[in-house]
């Protein structure tokens, strides 16, 4: 047992440093328990130990520890949010998303309330049926285009994105993947999964609470912490970044490429664009031979600017403002974008130069923002982490291709002319069998998942090739990590002993003051670490207090699913709210201000909800 708490104390470090990916994490837990047995085994047959670990099974139990162990891969719940991520991407492909969301935005004009009742009221629904992390990615370019179209900021509607969308995911078993898992462990330990609907009349109730809270009190609270302006290179505040240089005669650099002259040098300087007479040139530049009177668009500091005149043979264009026209003459599509890193990116742990990001994309990186920070100077050495938000330019052609890249949500809408409109209501209509069958007979939700996966390549919704890039693999392997340290948790009395000291720390006190407080410890938790790891160490234990008050299970399993889906209070408790951290320029402890208040009101609503509907008393 005090094994598996160490390795439990590790992984809570682990998991809220993130000194090492989350899924990483999670795998590495998996392996350490898978060879604790096999370990000590040895090491008692060498004489060096009194006896075995046993953290994944009790001795002559006849249960393989290999098979626990390994049990998260082959776990109905991680299989099924692998089959909903497949059925959510097919639904994206179509463009329906989108359409509702191009409605909806032609009716908010330049009000806010309108603009912010809009966001909520279209997210929310469509976080109960798609994954609600996706449901985000593909309405973030809509809210910020509404946002910047109706002179509002972008910060006071993406917060309440994030939000809206995880008490949306609420309203069924597949709005997340803790829904999902927690419904497997519900089944495990009391015999009873959740039904498609089964805490749909609780999640009505949440969200209604939380919709009426953001439209007043949170309002109030969110911050605008990004101007409103239609200018991105005024928006990143690139105004002493950028200027313009022109090739002097006796340039020493006259002659060489721009990667040679230019690009591959000291100076910390991204050469933006080329003008040669009346043509306007972008990425790639590097192989351009340069040539007297050549014009050059630069990010650089002020400092550095200087040196590079005297050194490069450059003479300062004076009295040009570079800005989002000038950047964009090159031709009369959108040149200036920005890219939010998203969930999963390859480029998560990279720099740009590692990433090799100019040459592999076309793209040329001004400025970094995460959260309140803005890097504009150095940014190669930077690593890159989900949320990050880059203000780029690049030919047409290239955002384009940026824009259909899982590596990145662009935070503007461009127009995308691979929807598959025609297939909307076939997608539609496979979403709605897949509830349906789950919902009305004794199928499985991981049989109707993956015929649903099926069906979507099948009519042509989505192509063989693209189920791999559908899939979030992180929060796969997330899953199989975490799945055996509950067990581990479980098979060591671990969670027996957990529940004893929550009971024994809350004496005297009610069943639904217990609740509430199973409430608002896995709340907290889920804040610091990630909402699966926290349904996996707090169901077992919740079970087990609720047996020893003699209350009713289930409903304690309840209160500790809604608490780990709904992680307001800092930007790494959900991935929603870190995809919304970047673009909204928001700082950690704008979600507290704004989180703690609505995490302290679900508190309440949500233990007086699960009382009302479902009772504390022993089933």
């Amino acid at each position: 047992m005090a094994f598996v708490f160490a390795l439990i104390l590790v992984a809570l470090v682990l998991f809220a440093t993130e000194a090492l990916p989350v899924d990483v994490t999670a795998i590495t837990l998996m392996v350490a328990l898978m060879l604790v047995e096999p370990v000590t085994t040895t090491l008692v047959d060498a004489g060096l130990l009194a006896e075995p670990l046993y953290v994944l099974h009790q001795p002559g139990d006849g249960v393989s520890p290999l098979t626990q162990g390994l049990s998260g891969f082959a776990s109905t719940a991680t299989i099924t949010v692998l089959a909903m991520f497949i059925l959510s991407d097919g639904v994206q492909r179509t463009g329906i998303v989108q359409m509702l969301g191009s409605r909806l935005a032609s009716l908010t004009g330049d009000s806010e309330t309108r603009q912010l009742g809009a966001t909520v009221g279209l997210v929310g629904p469509i976080s109960g049926f798609i994954n609600n992390t996706a449901a985000v990615a593909i309405l973030l370019p809509m809210v910020t285009e509404i946002a910047h179209k109706g002179k509002t900021s972008p910060s006071k509607l993406l917060l309440p994105l994030s939000y809206a969308s995880m008490f949306g995911g609420m309203l069924t078993l597949i709005g997340t993947s803790t829904n999902i898992l927690a419904s497997q462990l519900s089944a495990e330990l009391l015999g009873h999964p959740f039904g498609m609907f089964e805490f749909t009349q609780l999640g009505i109730v949440v969200t209604v609470v939380g919709t009426v809270y953001l439209m007043t009190v949170g309002r109030w609270l969110v911050p605008g912490r990004i101007e409103a302006r239609e200018d991105l290179t005024d928006e990143f505040e690139m105004g002493e970044y950028l200027t313009e240089v022109v090739v002097r005669e006796d340039s020493p650099i006259v002659g060489q490429t721009v990667r040679g002259a230019l690009s591959e040098t000291e100076f910390d300087v991204d050469v933006v664009q080329l003008v040669r007479g009346d043509r306007v040139f972008l990425e790639p530049l590097d192989p351009k031979t340069i040539r007297p009177g050549d014009v050059f668009a630069l990010r650089t500091d002020r400092d550095t600017l200087v040196d590079l005149l005297d050194a490069e043979g450059l003479d300062l264009i004076p009295e040009v403002e570079v800005d989002d026209a000038e950047l964009e003459s090159a031709s009369e599509h959108q040149n200036l974008v920005e890219l939010v890193v998203a969930p999963g990116s390859s480029l998560v742990g990279e720099t740009l130069t590692s990433a090799n990001f100019r040459q592999r994309y076309d793209a040329t990186v001004l400025a970094l923002r995460r959260g309140r920070e803005l890097f504009r100077q150095r940014m190669d050495r930077i690593t890159l982490k989900v949320g990050d938000t880059l203000l780029v330019q690049a030919t047409a052609d290239s955002i384009d291709r940026l824009n259909v890249n899982r590596d990145f949500i662009v935070a503007q809408e461009v127009e995308r002319p691979d929807f598959r409109r025609s297939k909307i209501p076939v997608a539609v209509g496979i979403v709605a069998a897949v509830v349906g069958i789950a919902a009305l007979t004794p199928i499985h939700i991981v049989v109707s998942a993956l015929a649903g996966a099926v069906a979507m390549v099948l009519t042509g919704c989505l192509r063989p090739q693209e189920l791999y890039d559908a899939v979030q693999w992180d929060v796969i392997f997330l899953l199989a990590g975490v799945i055996p340290l509950g067990i581990a948790l479980q098979a060591t009395g671990g969670a027996d002993l957990l529940a004893d000291l929550f009971v024994l720390a809350a004496p005297n006190l009610s069943s639904i003051v217990v609740l509430g407080l199973m409430y608002v410890v896995t709340a907290v938790l889920t804040n610091v670490i990630s909402n699966n790891a926290s349904v996996v160490l707090m169901i077992p234990v919740a079970v087990e207090a609720a047996q020893q008050l003699n209350a009713n299970a289930f409903a304690f399993v309840l209160a500790v699913t809604f608490a780990a889906s709904t992680a307001f209070m800092t930007p790494v408790g959900y991935q929603t709210n870190l995809l919304v951290y970047g673009p909204g320029g928001y700082r950690f402890t704008d979600y507290l201000k704004v989180g703690a208040p609505l995490q302290a009101v679900f508190a309440v609503v949500t233990t007086l909800g699960i009382a009302f509907f479902w009772g504390l008393a022993p089933a």
